[in-house]
Protein backbone atom coordinates (compact mmCIF):
# COMPACT_ATOMS: atom_id res chain seq x y z
CA UNK A 1 0.00 0.00 0.00
CA UNK A 2 2.93 2.08 0.80
CA UNK A 3 4.41 1.82 -2.44
CA UNK A 4 1.63 2.02 -4.76
CA UNK A 5 0.85 5.76 -2.39
CA UNK A 6 4.26 6.66 -3.43
CA UNK A 7 3.46 5.91 -7.25
CA UNK A 8 0.52 7.98 -7.47
CA UNK A 9 1.74 10.61 -5.71
CA UNK A 10 4.83 10.76 -8.17
CA UNK A 11 2.56 10.34 -10.76
CA UNK A 12 0.20 13.34 -10.27
CA UNK A 13 3.05 16.27 -8.73
CA UNK A 14 3.23 18.88 -11.59
CA UNK A 15 5.57 21.12 -10.95
CA UNK A 16 6.29 24.20 -12.86
CA UNK A 17 8.56 24.50 -16.27
CA UNK A 18 10.49 27.53 -17.05
CA UNK A 19 9.36 26.80 -21.03
CA UNK A 20 5.94 27.47 -21.82
CA UNK A 21 4.22 24.62 -23.25
CA UNK A 22 2.03 25.89 -26.23
CA UNK A 23 -1.10 25.02 -26.78
CA UNK A 24 -1.70 23.03 -30.47
CA UNK A 25 -2.98 26.23 -31.89
CA UNK A 26 0.19 28.00 -31.04
CA UNK A 27 2.35 25.20 -32.41
CA UNK A 28 0.53 25.06 -35.34
CA UNK A 29 1.24 28.59 -36.47
CA UNK A 30 4.39 27.85 -35.09
CA UNK A 31 5.17 24.72 -37.39
CA UNK A 32 3.89 26.52 -40.30
CA UNK A 33 5.80 29.80 -40.21
CA UNK A 34 9.18 27.85 -39.84
CA UNK A 35 8.04 25.77 -42.62
CA UNK A 36 7.41 28.68 -44.67
CA UNK A 37 10.40 30.26 -44.02
CA UNK A 38 12.62 27.08 -44.35
CA UNK A 39 10.86 26.64 -48.39
CA UNK A 40 11.84 30.33 -49.25
CA UNK A 41 14.60 30.75 -47.95
CA UNK A 42 16.77 27.46 -47.44
CA UNK A 43 15.42 25.18 -49.90
CA UNK A 44 16.02 27.36 -53.14
CA UNK A 45 19.79 26.98 -51.74
CA UNK A 46 19.91 23.40 -51.23
CA UNK A 47 18.66 22.47 -54.16
CA UNK A 48 21.16 24.34 -56.25
CA UNK A 49 23.87 23.30 -53.71
CA UNK A 50 22.79 19.60 -55.40
CA UNK A 51 22.07 20.65 -58.75
CA UNK A 52 18.69 19.68 -59.40
CA UNK A 53 16.55 22.18 -60.70
CA UNK A 54 13.24 19.70 -60.21
CA UNK A 55 12.69 17.87 -57.36
CA UNK A 56 9.79 15.64 -57.31
CA UNK A 57 8.50 14.48 -53.52
CA UNK A 58 5.71 11.35 -54.11
CA UNK A 59 3.62 9.59 -51.27
CA UNK A 60 0.34 7.69 -50.61
CA UNK A 61 -2.20 8.42 -47.78
CA UNK A 62 -0.32 6.44 -44.53
CA UNK A 63 2.85 5.81 -46.30
CA UNK A 64 4.21 9.34 -46.90
CA UNK A 65 7.85 10.16 -48.05
CA UNK A 66 9.70 11.06 -44.59
CA UNK A 67 10.83 14.17 -46.06
CA UNK A 68 6.97 14.59 -47.44
CA UNK A 69 6.32 14.39 -43.90
CA UNK A 70 8.17 16.94 -42.91
CA UNK A 71 6.90 19.43 -45.35
CA UNK A 72 3.24 19.06 -44.55
CA UNK A 73 1.54 22.13 -43.43
CA UNK A 74 0.27 22.10 -39.71
CA UNK A 75 -2.99 21.05 -40.41
CA UNK A 76 -2.37 18.27 -42.33
CA UNK A 77 -1.79 15.06 -40.48
CA UNK A 78 -0.87 12.75 -42.99
CA UNK A 79 -0.94 13.12 -47.28
CA UNK A 80 -4.32 12.84 -48.67
CA UNK A 81 -4.57 10.14 -51.43
CA UNK A 82 -1.64 10.49 -53.52
CA UNK A 83 0.07 13.72 -52.97
CA UNK A 84 2.53 14.72 -55.26
CA UNK A 85 4.62 17.92 -54.50
CA UNK A 86 6.98 19.60 -57.22
CA UNK A 87 9.62 21.93 -56.42
CA UNK A 88 11.15 23.57 -59.58
CA UNK A 89 13.85 25.89 -59.39
CA UNK A 90 13.82 28.91 -62.09
CA UNK A 91 17.06 30.93 -60.68
CA UNK A 92 17.72 33.77 -58.57
CA UNK A 93 15.21 36.43 -59.74
CA UNK A 94 12.15 33.54 -59.24
CA UNK A 95 13.15 31.33 -56.63
CA UNK A 96 11.40 28.00 -56.68
CA UNK A 97 7.50 27.32 -57.75
CA UNK A 98 5.79 25.32 -55.34
CA UNK A 99 3.46 22.55 -56.63
CA UNK A 100 1.10 20.29 -56.05
CA UNK A 101 0.03 17.65 -58.42
CA UNK A 102 -3.05 16.99 -56.19
CA UNK A 103 -6.75 17.85 -56.26
CA UNK A 104 -6.14 20.96 -53.91
CA UNK A 105 -3.46 23.51 -52.93
CA UNK A 106 -1.38 21.77 -49.41
CA UNK A 107 -2.52 24.66 -47.54
CA UNK A 108 -0.54 27.81 -48.12
CA UNK A 109 2.88 26.20 -49.03
CA UNK A 110 2.35 24.29 -52.35
CA UNK A 111 -0.46 25.16 -55.29
CA UNK A 112 -2.46 22.72 -56.60
CA UNK A 113 -1.75 21.92 -60.23
CA UNK A 114 -3.91 18.82 -61.57
CA UNK A 115 -7.41 19.83 -63.97
CA UNK A 116 -9.15 16.73 -63.66
CA UNK A 117 -10.61 17.91 -66.61
CA UNK A 118 -7.79 18.31 -68.76
CA UNK A 119 -5.60 15.51 -67.35
CA UNK A 120 -8.22 13.18 -65.45
CA UNK A 121 -4.95 10.48 -64.91
CA UNK A 122 -2.56 12.16 -61.71
CA UNK A 123 0.73 10.73 -63.93
CA UNK A 124 -0.36 12.63 -67.00
CA UNK A 125 -0.85 15.75 -64.82
CA UNK A 126 2.57 15.10 -63.71
CA UNK A 127 4.59 14.42 -67.10
CA UNK A 128 2.66 17.68 -68.69
CA UNK A 129 4.29 19.89 -66.13
CA UNK A 130 7.53 18.32 -66.26
CA UNK A 131 7.28 18.81 -70.87
CA UNK A 132 6.05 22.26 -69.57
CA UNK A 133 9.17 23.37 -67.14
CA UNK A 134 11.47 20.89 -69.20
CA UNK A 135 13.98 20.37 -66.43
CA UNK A 136 17.76 19.39 -66.24
CA UNK A 137 17.68 17.41 -63.53
CA UNK A 138 14.63 15.45 -61.93
CA UNK A 139 15.39 14.56 -58.62
CA UNK A 140 13.45 11.44 -56.93
CA UNK A 141 13.92 10.22 -53.38
CA UNK A 142 15.63 6.81 -53.93
CA UNK A 143 18.95 6.16 -51.53
CA UNK A 144 21.06 3.10 -50.71
CA UNK A 145 22.59 4.37 -47.84
CA UNK A 146 19.77 6.67 -46.12
CA UNK A 147 16.22 5.54 -45.40
CA UNK A 148 15.17 9.17 -44.83
CA UNK A 149 15.94 9.78 -48.53
CA UNK A 150 13.97 6.55 -49.72
CA UNK A 151 10.85 7.03 -49.35
CA UNK A 152 9.65 6.71 -52.98
CA UNK A 153 8.11 3.64 -52.41
CA UNK A 154 8.75 0.54 -55.34
CA UNK A 155 4.53 0.70 -56.79
CA UNK A 156 5.05 4.74 -57.44
CA UNK A 157 8.20 4.61 -59.14
CA UNK A 158 7.29 2.03 -61.03
CA UNK A 159 3.93 3.81 -62.20
CA UNK A 160 5.68 7.41 -62.75
CA UNK A 161 8.17 5.95 -65.28
CA UNK A 162 5.60 4.08 -67.02
CA UNK A 163 3.94 7.29 -67.98
CA UNK A 164 7.33 9.70 -68.37
CA UNK A 165 8.73 9.98 -72.04
CA UNK A 166 11.73 8.17 -72.42
CA UNK A 167 14.03 11.21 -73.28
CA UNK A 168 13.05 12.22 -69.64
CA UNK A 169 14.70 8.96 -67.30
CA UNK A 170 18.25 10.12 -68.32
CA UNK A 171 17.37 13.23 -66.65
CA UNK A 172 16.86 11.17 -62.97
CA UNK A 173 19.17 11.49 -60.50
CA UNK A 174 19.06 10.37 -56.80
CA UNK A 175 17.76 13.29 -54.55
CA UNK A 176 19.65 11.77 -51.43
CA UNK A 177 22.08 14.60 -50.52
CA UNK A 178 19.51 16.70 -51.29
CA UNK A 179 16.73 15.19 -48.34
CA UNK A 180 19.64 14.64 -46.59
CA UNK A 181 20.95 18.17 -46.40
CA UNK A 182 16.48 19.56 -46.43
CA UNK A 183 16.49 17.36 -43.18
CA UNK A 184 19.88 18.44 -41.08
CA UNK A 185 19.74 21.90 -41.85
CA UNK A 186 18.03 24.05 -38.87
CA UNK A 187 17.28 27.43 -39.42
CA UNK A 188 18.36 30.55 -36.98
CA UNK A 189 14.53 30.74 -35.34
CA UNK A 190 14.15 26.45 -35.01
CA UNK A 191 17.99 27.18 -33.15
CA UNK A 192 16.00 29.08 -30.41
CA UNK A 193 12.61 27.00 -30.31
CA UNK A 194 15.49 24.17 -30.50
CA UNK A 195 17.12 25.31 -26.95
CA UNK A 196 14.15 25.68 -25.20
CA UNK A 197 12.73 22.07 -26.48
CA UNK A 198 16.11 20.95 -24.82
CA UNK A 199 15.67 22.33 -21.54
CA UNK A 200 12.32 21.20 -21.51
CA UNK A 201 14.01 17.64 -21.47
CA UNK A 202 16.56 18.43 -19.04
CA UNK A 203 14.08 19.53 -16.67
CA UNK A 204 12.19 16.38 -16.94
CA UNK A 205 15.37 14.54 -16.50
CA UNK A 206 16.41 16.67 -13.31
CA UNK A 207 12.86 15.98 -11.74
CA UNK A 208 12.69 11.91 -12.53
CA UNK A 209 16.08 12.34 -10.83
CA UNK A 210 15.33 13.85 -7.76
CA UNK A 211 13.47 12.67 -4.70
CA UNK A 212 10.48 14.12 -5.45
CA UNK A 213 9.81 10.86 -8.03
CA UNK A 214 12.90 8.51 -6.06
CA UNK A 215 12.90 6.83 -3.09
CA UNK A 216 15.34 4.77 -2.09
CA UNK A 217 14.66 0.98 -1.54
CA UNK A 218 10.94 1.77 -3.03
CA UNK A 219 11.06 3.13 -6.08
CA UNK A 220 12.67 0.72 -9.46
CA UNK A 221 13.49 1.53 -12.46
CA UNK A 222 10.99 0.30 -14.11
CA UNK A 223 8.56 3.31 -11.79
CA UNK A 224 10.87 5.89 -13.06
CA UNK A 225 10.76 4.95 -16.69
CA UNK A 226 7.28 5.25 -16.25
CA UNK A 227 6.91 8.55 -14.65
CA UNK A 228 8.72 9.98 -17.66
CA UNK A 229 6.50 8.52 -20.13
CA UNK A 230 3.40 9.81 -18.14
CA UNK A 231 4.78 13.40 -17.48
CA UNK A 232 5.36 13.79 -21.34
CA UNK A 233 1.70 12.60 -21.50
CA UNK A 234 1.03 15.08 -18.91
CA UNK A 235 2.77 18.02 -20.74
CA UNK A 236 0.96 16.80 -23.99
CA UNK A 237 4.05 16.45 -25.62
CA UNK A 238 5.48 12.50 -27.24
CA UNK A 239 8.52 10.39 -26.94
CA UNK A 240 9.99 9.20 -30.09
CA UNK A 241 11.12 5.86 -27.95
CA UNK A 242 10.75 4.51 -24.67
CA UNK A 243 13.26 5.68 -22.09
CA UNK A 244 14.90 3.62 -20.10
CA UNK A 245 16.92 3.43 -16.83
CA UNK A 246 19.46 1.69 -15.43
CA UNK A 247 21.65 1.28 -12.70
CA UNK A 248 25.50 0.92 -12.01
CA UNK A 249 26.77 -0.03 -8.39
CA UNK A 250 29.38 -2.07 -6.20
CA UNK A 251 28.09 -6.07 -6.45
CA UNK A 252 29.99 -8.62 -8.27
CA UNK A 253 28.26 -8.12 -11.32
CA UNK A 254 29.91 -6.61 -14.72
CA UNK A 255 27.51 -4.12 -16.34
CA UNK A 256 27.58 -4.27 -20.01
CA UNK A 257 26.32 -1.23 -22.09
CA UNK A 258 25.75 -2.96 -24.85
CA UNK A 259 22.93 -4.28 -23.16
CA UNK A 260 20.94 -0.45 -23.49
CA UNK A 261 20.57 -1.14 -26.96
CA UNK A 262 20.59 -4.78 -27.34
CA UNK A 263 17.81 -6.11 -24.76
CA UNK A 264 16.70 -3.38 -21.96
CA UNK A 265 17.88 -3.80 -18.42
CA UNK A 266 15.56 -5.77 -16.50
CA UNK A 267 13.73 -3.88 -13.54
CA UNK A 268 15.71 -2.91 -10.51
CA UNK A 269 14.74 -1.73 -6.95
CA UNK A 270 17.09 1.80 -6.58
CA UNK A 271 18.98 1.78 -3.24
CA UNK A 272 21.60 3.58 -1.59
CA UNK A 273 25.32 3.58 -3.40
CA UNK A 274 23.66 3.28 -7.18
CA UNK A 275 24.89 4.99 -9.82
CA UNK A 276 21.75 5.62 -12.33
CA UNK A 277 21.39 6.48 -15.93
CA UNK A 278 18.69 7.13 -18.62
CA UNK A 279 18.10 7.47 -22.06
CA UNK A 280 15.14 9.66 -23.00
CA UNK A 281 14.22 12.36 -25.66
CA UNK A 282 10.74 14.07 -26.41
CA UNK A 283 9.59 15.11 -29.61
CA UNK A 284 7.89 18.77 -29.98
CA UNK A 285 7.53 20.86 -32.51
CA UNK A 286 8.50 18.47 -34.81
CA UNK A 287 11.92 18.52 -33.90
CA UNK A 288 13.31 15.34 -31.05
CA UNK A 289 15.60 15.59 -28.21
CA UNK A 290 17.87 12.68 -27.31
CA UNK A 291 19.51 12.83 -23.76
CA UNK A 292 21.82 10.28 -21.15
CA UNK A 293 22.23 11.42 -17.84
CA UNK A 294 23.28 10.15 -14.32
CA UNK A 295 22.25 10.51 -10.72
CA UNK A 296 23.76 9.05 -7.50
CA UNK A 297 21.85 7.74 -4.58
CA UNK A 298 23.76 8.99 -1.47
CA UNK A 299 24.29 6.50 1.60
CA UNK A 300 23.44 7.55 4.93
CA UNK A 301 27.29 8.35 5.70
CA UNK A 302 27.21 10.54 2.86
CA UNK A 303 27.26 14.05 1.97
CA UNK A 304 28.44 14.13 -1.48
CA UNK A 305 28.96 11.89 -4.25
CA UNK A 306 32.07 9.67 -4.01
CA UNK A 307 35.62 11.13 -5.70
CA UNK A 308 36.02 7.81 -7.58
CA UNK A 309 32.64 8.62 -9.55
CA UNK A 310 33.54 12.01 -9.68
CA UNK A 311 36.44 11.61 -11.09
CA UNK A 312 35.02 8.96 -13.57
CA UNK A 313 32.32 11.42 -14.84
CA UNK A 314 35.35 13.70 -15.50
CA UNK A 315 36.39 11.66 -18.17
CA UNK A 316 33.01 10.92 -19.85
CA UNK A 317 33.17 14.93 -19.96
CA UNK A 318 36.82 15.16 -21.68
CA UNK A 319 35.59 12.21 -23.63
CA UNK A 320 32.75 14.72 -25.56
CA UNK A 321 35.59 17.19 -25.76
CA UNK A 322 37.78 14.80 -27.75
CA UNK A 323 34.76 14.34 -29.90
CA UNK A 324 33.45 17.90 -30.15
CA UNK A 325 36.98 19.26 -30.71
CA UNK A 326 37.40 17.25 -34.26
CA UNK A 327 34.24 18.51 -35.53
CA UNK A 328 35.22 20.44 -38.69
CA UNK A 329 33.17 21.38 -41.66
CA UNK A 330 33.64 18.64 -44.38
CA UNK A 331 35.25 16.01 -42.47
CA UNK A 332 33.28 12.88 -42.56
CA UNK A 333 31.74 10.99 -39.78
CA UNK A 334 34.46 8.34 -40.22
CA UNK A 335 37.26 10.86 -40.40
CA UNK A 336 35.91 12.58 -37.23
CA UNK A 337 35.48 9.43 -35.67
CA UNK A 338 39.13 7.95 -36.04
CA UNK A 339 40.63 11.43 -35.03
CA UNK A 340 38.81 11.51 -31.65
CA UNK A 341 39.43 8.19 -30.79
CA UNK A 342 42.71 8.29 -30.93
CA UNK A 343 42.63 12.04 -29.00
CA UNK A 344 41.22 9.95 -26.64
CA UNK A 345 43.70 6.95 -26.40
CA UNK A 346 46.17 9.50 -26.27
CA UNK A 347 44.88 11.00 -23.13
CA UNK A 348 44.47 7.52 -21.36
CA UNK A 349 40.53 7.38 -22.02
CA UNK A 350 38.74 4.21 -23.03
CA UNK A 351 35.87 5.53 -25.31
CA UNK A 352 33.21 4.29 -27.11
CA UNK A 353 31.35 6.69 -29.93
CA UNK A 354 27.90 6.48 -31.30
CA UNK A 355 27.05 9.49 -32.29
CA UNK A 356 24.48 10.72 -34.55
CA UNK A 357 22.60 13.57 -36.14
CA UNK A 358 19.03 14.58 -34.67
CA UNK A 359 16.40 16.72 -35.75
CA UNK A 360 13.07 16.06 -37.29
CA UNK A 361 14.07 11.98 -36.22
CA UNK A 362 15.57 10.86 -33.27
CA UNK A 363 18.22 9.10 -35.30
CA UNK A 364 18.32 11.82 -38.33
CA UNK A 365 19.92 12.04 -41.70
CA UNK A 366 23.47 13.26 -41.87
CA UNK A 367 26.97 12.11 -41.01
CA UNK A 368 27.27 8.69 -38.28
CA UNK A 369 29.98 9.23 -36.32
CA UNK A 370 30.69 5.85 -35.17
CA UNK A 371 28.00 3.02 -34.12
CA UNK A 372 27.65 1.35 -30.79
CA UNK A 373 28.53 -2.17 -32.97
CA UNK A 374 31.19 -0.46 -34.86
CA UNK A 375 34.03 1.68 -33.89
CA UNK A 376 35.49 1.65 -37.26
CA UNK A 377 34.37 3.09 -40.84
CA UNK A 378 30.56 2.66 -41.29
CA UNK A 379 30.25 2.53 -45.02
CA UNK A 380 27.74 5.10 -46.40
CA UNK A 381 26.27 7.27 -43.64
CA UNK A 382 29.76 7.33 -42.36
CA UNK A 383 31.39 8.59 -45.00
CA UNK A 384 29.42 11.63 -45.53
CA UNK A 385 30.29 15.26 -44.82
CA UNK A 386 29.66 17.54 -41.64
CA UNK A 387 27.83 20.63 -42.98
CA UNK A 388 27.28 23.68 -40.84
CA UNK A 389 23.87 24.72 -39.49
CA UNK A 390 23.74 20.78 -38.20
CA UNK A 391 22.74 19.18 -34.96
CA UNK A 392 23.58 16.16 -33.60
CA UNK A 393 23.37 13.87 -30.41
CA UNK A 394 27.21 13.23 -29.05
CA UNK A 395 26.47 9.81 -27.72
CA UNK A 396 29.14 8.12 -26.04
CA UNK A 397 30.72 6.21 -22.73
CA UNK A 398 34.03 6.46 -20.84
CA UNK A 399 35.18 2.65 -19.53
CA UNK A 400 36.77 3.85 -15.90
CA UNK A 401 38.27 1.01 -13.71
CA UNK A 402 37.05 1.97 -10.45
CA UNK A 403 39.36 0.21 -7.61
CA UNK A 404 36.84 0.94 -4.92
CA UNK A 405 34.04 -1.09 -6.48
CA UNK A 406 36.38 -3.41 -7.82
CA UNK A 407 35.28 -3.72 -11.47
CA UNK A 408 34.97 -0.92 -14.34
CA UNK A 409 32.13 1.47 -14.22
CA UNK A 410 30.66 3.09 -17.55
CA UNK A 411 29.71 6.56 -18.12
CA UNK A 412 27.24 7.21 -20.87
CA UNK A 413 26.71 10.39 -21.61
CA UNK A 414 24.30 12.06 -24.19
CA UNK A 415 23.57 15.58 -24.92
CA UNK A 416 22.07 17.47 -28.22
CA UNK A 417 24.88 19.89 -29.81
CA UNK A 418 24.73 22.47 -32.78
CA UNK A 419 27.41 23.06 -35.11
CA UNK A 420 27.03 26.44 -36.81
CA UNK A 421 27.98 28.40 -40.29
CA UNK A 422 31.21 29.37 -39.12
CA UNK A 423 32.29 26.16 -37.64
CA UNK A 424 31.92 26.38 -33.82
CA UNK A 425 29.84 23.62 -32.00
CA UNK A 426 27.17 24.24 -29.03
CA UNK A 427 25.37 22.03 -26.76
CA UNK A 428 22.04 23.57 -27.39
CA UNK A 429 20.90 23.26 -23.79
CA UNK A 430 24.01 22.98 -21.83
CA UNK A 431 25.77 19.77 -21.01
CA UNK A 432 25.79 17.76 -17.51
CA UNK A 433 28.71 18.13 -15.95
CA UNK A 434 28.05 16.98 -12.32
CA UNK A 435 26.19 13.66 -11.42
CA UNK A 436 22.77 14.07 -10.05
CA UNK A 437 22.73 13.82 -6.34
CA UNK A 438 19.60 12.19 -4.70
CA UNK A 439 19.40 11.89 -0.67
CA UNK A 440 18.59 8.75 0.63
Amino acid sequence: MKRLLFILFSFVFIPSFSQKILSEKERAAVVDEILEDRMTNLLPKLMRKAGIDMWIIIGREYNEDPVMKTMLPSVWLSARRRTIMVFMDKGEKEGVERLAIARYDVGNLLKGEWDLNTNPDQWDALVKLIKERDPKKIGLNFSKYYAHADGLTFTEHSEFLKKLPSEYHSKIISASDLAVNWLETRTEREMVIYQQICKISHEIIAEAFSDKVIQPGVTTTDDVVWWMRQKVTDLGLETWFHPTVDVQRYDPENFDHLRTFSKRPEKQVIMPGDLLHCDFGITYLRLNTDQQQHAYILKPSETKIPDHLVKAFAQGNRLQECLTENFKAGKTGNEILADALAQSKKEGINGTIYTHPIGNHGHAAGPTIGMWDNQGKTIGPGDYPLNPNTAYSIELNAAVQIPEWKKTVRIMLEEDGFFDEKGNFRYIDGRQKEIYMIPR
